[in-house]
């Protein structure tokens, strides 16, 4: 994904209330999108208030890029501090179009030479077409696409985005993750990306913070976290996952299917609307619907099978199920399968078996 260069930010910070406490001594590295994921309640809005300098009881230290933004007697206002928040709502102003919004944006970023360019960013979220049209005639996505835009041209050097996507259905998702997913890299901003719902942590990140009641208790690559079955509350799954990046390279367009390829091995998921040849495209699987054979199976409806080696067999002790982490080429998809199976099956690490995914286990949001 991104290739940009990561920033450092860092944030010691403790802020006490009647029922929570938010308690961050932490240096994270930025690069691309970053996800803040957790349960809802655990402090992810009030990280970024603290991040954005909307909060002014937060003591301690944060700082970006080696540029102090508090600590002790220092503490930069919100409005000096250089970073971009898209809010869940939008936040758009009613009574302008669409330029005005984005010119309103670019008029108080103040004088001098412009990072972000009103056409360099109304070209990045594909808006041409809705510059003369009013707000108030926006669909939920292009709203959103507005005030990312709007946010960009204020010249932020980090963009914070509040679950912006979370009023939006699975197909008006789809078409605005390619768009938010190359903002690093055109514009060298960092992003990060607050957010409860896995298909969106798995589409847009490539590492993920995990936030719960007010601590951070993990910080890995997307693909990590969302394997992690110990994790599993957190975000609010009942198996451990699987992230899978692919790259389309044919259009079965009778069957409504694409052929994609996993690192030399391929496989068939169900098409939508704009996937091009050469496009790529990140999967999440769920344990539950990966099956496992020692050999390689005949005559099944299920036409996705990957050849791998299982690295780790990991029972829970509090169910009949084991997450079998099976490394095809270099990454890992997990299969949950009961402890029974495990055993007559004869299980084991460096054991080579089959992987087996049905197509319809992608076509759902996140797919």
């Amino acid at each position: 994904m991104s290739a940009s260069n990561g920033k450092k930010l860092t944030i010691r910070s403790r802020i006490d209330y009647a029922d929570f406490s938010l308690d961050i001594d932490n240096e994270l590295q930025l690069k691309g999108v970053t996800g803040l994921f957790g349960p809802s309640g655990g402090g992810k809005s009030t990280l970024l208030r603290v991040i954005a300098g909307l909060n002014q009881n937060a003591g301690g230290q944060v700082s970006f890029a080696e540029t102090d933004w508090q600590k002790e007697s220092l503490f930069v206002p919100a409005h000096k501090r250089q970073v971009g928040y898209v809010f869940q709502d939008a936040r758009l102003f009613e009574h302008l179009s669409v330029a005005g919004n984005l010119r309103f944006a670019l008029d108080r970023s103040g004088p001098g030479e412009k990072n972000n360019s009103f056409d360099d960013v109304v070209d990045a979220l594909d808006l041409h077409s809705l510059l003369n049209r009013g707000v108030a005639k926006l669909s939920g996505g292009e709203r959103q696409r507005v005030a990312i835009a709007r946010t960009m041209l204020s010249q932020p050097e980090l963009l914070l985005l509040d679950e912006p996507l979370a009023a939006l259905d699975a197909d008006r998702k789809r078409e605005i993750y390619p768009t938010i997913a190359a903002l690093p890299d055109r514009f060298g901003v960092p992003i990060i990306f607050v957010s409860h719902a896995v298909d969106e942590m798995a589409q847009l990140t490539e590492s993920v913070v995990v936030l719960e009641a007010g601590r951070i208790v993990a910080e890995a690559s997307t693909e990590k976290i969302l394997s992690r079955d110990s994790l599993r509350g957190s975000i609010q799954a009942f198996e451990a996952m699987s992230v899978l990046d692919v790259t389309v390279v044919e259009q079965l367009e009778s069957l409504h299917l694409v052929r994609v390829d996993h690192r030399g091995q391929s496989l068939a998921i169900p098409s939508h609307a704009g996937v091009q040849n050469g496009a790529a495209l990140r999967l999440l699987v769920r344990a539950g619907d990966v099956v496992l054979a020692t050999e390689k199976p005949q005559g099944l409806s299920v036409r996705n099978i990957l050849s791998g080696t299982i690295t780790s067999i990991d029972p829970n002790p509090n169910s009949a199920f084991a997450v079998v982490s099976v490394d095809v080429d270099g990454a890992v998809i997990n299969a949950q399968i009961t402890n029974q199976a495990v055993q007559a099956l004869n299980l084991q690490s460096g054991k080579n078996v089959y992987v087996l995914l049905k197509a319809a286990s992608f076509d759902r949001p996140g797919a």
